[in-house]
């Protein structure tokens, strides 16, 4: 990063945002809309005028979705870096206020600014994919949980086509696949419009456990693959990677993936390698000799989760879909 003298922390809450400048040990309070904004801006010009400084804030989802927005549209130098990072290097904290946790980015952005990497919004695309995704994901569940009742139900009735109950579950299920057709049409849309995306989905649908919920998925987490350099990343990001454990002599444990990782990630590619290992005639041989090699079956169902994520990285880097050995060989 550029050889800055001052950073901003900034606590982003629903309706507030605390900003505090480190080397000043300056606070103040603003409201997190875009007056607020642009009063965070004036006082900063206030104080630091032309010195160079940024800003850092944690990642809140929609909560801090519109403070990026407007950075980005001015070009202005910003972070947004995840939570966890930042509680982890506080150490032993004892109190908490809004106005000590800007004190304890600042002092975070400020302690690691030759580490960090500016942050930028995605485009208006990406961002209403995110959105189309939530929103469907939101109504499975609600449709799972419906299905669920209807089955209860006509466990315990002699004659559930006749019970309003059920006749009211099942219009609500049948509304709600509707509707979760009419997104997955939108997100089809939203690809078809951009070339590269396009692309890249077409690319990631010629691999065997690839989907399109796990295509858009992909898509979105990475950028369009630029922001993930190598799939080792993407895996450990997701959560499946596996880590060494080890102290001494004494504490030796078997290699295992950490609990801290995008749990949706994980149960798509948890899904996409049940399927694949079905479908696919390598993977489900590349699974059975892992059986015999004497790993758990977790353990070799993990083994194909990054066999997938390392063809889906592949297939995007050579611009070619995946074609399987013996189609090569033939």
């Amino acid at each position: 990063m550029k050889n800055y003298v001052d950073v901003i922390g900034i606590d982003v809450s629903k309706l507030t945002i605390d900003a505090y400048m480190h080397k000043r040990g300056l606070h103040r309070l603003f409201t997190n809309n875009t007056k607020g904004f642009k009063e965070l801006l004036n006082w900063a010009n206030k104080h630091l005028g032309l010195i160079l400084h940024f800003y850092c804030f944690e990642n809140t989802g929609n909560y801090s979705l519109n403070l990026s927005i407007y950075l980005d549209e001015r070009s202005i130098d910003y972070v947004e870096e995840n939570p966890l990072l930042i509680k982890r290097s506080a150490g032993i904290v004892r109190e908490k206020t809004d106005k000590l946790d800007s004190a304890m980015i600042a002092r975070y952005a400020w302690l690691h600014r030759e580490e960090l990497s500016l942050s930028s919004v995605r485009d208006n695309k990406h961002q209403e994919l995110g959105r189309l995704m939530a929103l469907r994901d939101q109504l499975v569940r609600n449709r799972t949980g419906l299905m669920s009742s209807l089955k209860e139900l006509k466990s315990l009735l002699s004659s559930p086509s006749t019970d309003v109950c059920c006749k009211s579950i099942l219009r609500s299920i049948s509304y709600i696949t509707k509707q979760i057709l009419m997104l997955e049409k939108r997100m089809k849309e939203i690809i078809k419009s951009d070339t590269r995306l396009d692309r890249n989905f077409k690319l990631l649908n010629s691999v065997r456990g690839i989907g399109l919920i796990l295509s858009c998925q992909l898509l979105y987490h990475t950028s369009n693959f630029k922001r993930f350099n190598r799939w080792r990343q993407f895996s450990n990001y997701c959560g499946t990677a596996p880590f060494a454990y080890s102290s001494g002599t004494s504490v030796k444990r078997a290699n295992k993936c950490h609990h801290i990782g995008d749990r949706k990630m994980k149960t798509l590619l948890s899904l996409a390698s049940v399927s694949a290992i079905q479908y696919d005639s390598e993977l489900r041989l590349y699974y059975k000799r892992k059986i015999e090699e004497g790993k758990p079956k977790l353990v070799a169902l993990n083994n194909v989760r990054n066999k997938i994520l390392a063809r889906a990285f592949a297939v995007i880097k050579r611009g070619t879909p995946y074609v399987e050995l013996h189609q090569y060989a033939a």
